[in-house]
């Protein structure tokens, strides 16, 4: 169970990891690490697998925080931890406590991690297309800039997401996007044989990072639609008419200076 992590995010202060779905407990669609107890799977397989998770970061099994993802822009402040039954609805969080581990689940989502490594303030992000548009990473930024953090000082890492070639999409997509920006065209394809479009989310989350004032962004540019072996995916399971799908999880955590 080996972690895929970004050089823009590492610190003397932080560890991190986008965690593939290799390495847990679970069985058939949601083999193996699958960590979302929104998934059908075995809740004591889950349980296993995020407790690997933390292992992995020598936490204690119940320091890795998890939100409950709806697409929002709702960003909230880490203290303590909390259990799966008590979570927030939320999207993103941000925390100054070390010991803690902030996760993000996604199948096809895009993951985006944050750390300003000199205020010991760290982030993490759930950016759908919804959650991108409406702000999400923006505001994840603002609740950083609240606890200490330099937006010039403020790293972020886009994890493993659904790629460009990977996510068709339709007229009326493209238009709510365009709506805020006819620039944000660029983000489209041209239409395929079909007369669809595909879009470009990690660039699109990377942009919004940029216009934000995020100077380091490290996009991984990893598929998880194509990637079967160590990635779950959504759009891939729809496309197979599956019954669920697992999700993988994403973290960052903030260790004692």
């Amino acid at each position: 169970m080996t972690p895929i992590t970004s050089s823009a995010i590492t610190g003397k202060t932080t560890r991190h990891g986008f965690f593939t779905r290799e390495g847990g407990t679970s069985r058939g669609i949601y083999a193996s690490l699958n960590c979302g107890y929104g998934s059908k799977d075995d809740r004591d397989h889950v349980t296993e697998n995020r407790r690997r998770v933390t292992n992995a970061f020598g936490l204690h099994d119940d320091a890795l925080i998890t939100i409950h993802q709806q697409h929002t822009s709702t960003i909230v402040v880490v203290d303590d931890s909390w259990t799966n039954e008590t979570r927030p609805v939320a999207d993103g969080m941000v925390t100054t406590r070390p010991g803690i581990g902030l996760g993000i689940l996604t199948a096809d989502c895009a993951p985006v991690l944050f750390a300003d490594s000199d205020a010991h303030v760290i982030g993490a992000a759930h950016a759908g297309w919804r959650g991108a548009h409406g702000g999400v990473l923006e505001n994840t930024i603002a609740a950083m800039e609240k606890l200490g953090a330099r937006r010039d000082h403020i790293a972020a890492a886009i994890g493993p997401c659904i790629a460009q070639a990977s996510y068709q999409v339709g007229d009326e997509f493209v238009a709510t996007v365009v709506k805020d920006d006819a620039a944000h065209d660029r983000f489209f394809s041209t239409p395929d044989e079909d007369g669809k479009r595909h879009f470009d989310l990690p660039a699109y989350a990377a942009h919004r990072l940029t216009q934000a004032g995020i100077a380091r962004v490290d996009v991984l540019g990893l598929d998880t639609c194509v990637d079967e072996q160590r990635f779950f995916s959504f759009r891939r399971t729809t496309h197979r008419h599956e019954p669920d799908y697992g999700r993988q999880i994403s973290v960052i955590t903030l260790m004692a200076p």
